[in-house]
């Protein structure tokens, strides 16, 4: 958290040294602070910065794609005159331990069209999701473990 601060400053004066706090500038200042912090990583503790955050962009870049993809999905199969969805409730068996990360996927899974976090068990070991389409409730659980669950634990290693 201390290097995300560090980031930011660093993107400020950046900022401030070319002249002006504009947009351009402060996304040239966090990419070039960005840079320095990959290269001071090591000295300041924490060796995967730039690389968890270049993680952390793709996450969202996959959120995004898989928003949009599931959005259209469910709107054309609401339109039409018969719906093909199979609801089912799965059981996906996490292999995350830490609540933030486990809170992370549940919401990203409720936030994606055609899927619901439900419940998590008592021991933070399962995630019980209702999808709209469960033709095969192995696929449900295998890309919710493989597309979600192992993004955030690569991000957050």
């Amino acid at each position: 958290m201390k290097l995300l601060a560090l980031h930011f400053t660093l993107a400020i004066l950046w900022a401030l040294a070319s002249g002006g706090v504009t947009l351009l500038n402060l996304v040239v200042g966090l990419i070039v602070g960005g840079a320095v912090l990959h290269f001071a990583g090591p000295a300041l503790g924490d060796a995967r910065y730039a690389v968890r955050g270049y993680l952390m962009l793709a996450l969202f870049g996959f959120f995004l794609r898989e928003l949009v993809v599931s959005s259209v999905r469910v709107a054309v199969d609401v339109s039409r005159p018969r719906l093909t969805m199979t609801p089912v409730l799965v059981a996906v068996p996490l292999e995350l331990t830490d609540e933030l990360q486990i809170t992370l996927l549940a919401n990203l899974v409720s936030l994606t069209p055609g899927t619901l976090s439900i419940d998590v068990s008592a021991d933070s070991g399962v995630l019980y999701v209702h999808s709209m389409y469960g033709d095969d409730p192995a696929e449900v659980r295998r890309h919710i473990k493989e597309a979600f669950e192992r993004r955030i634990q690569e991000a957050f290693r």
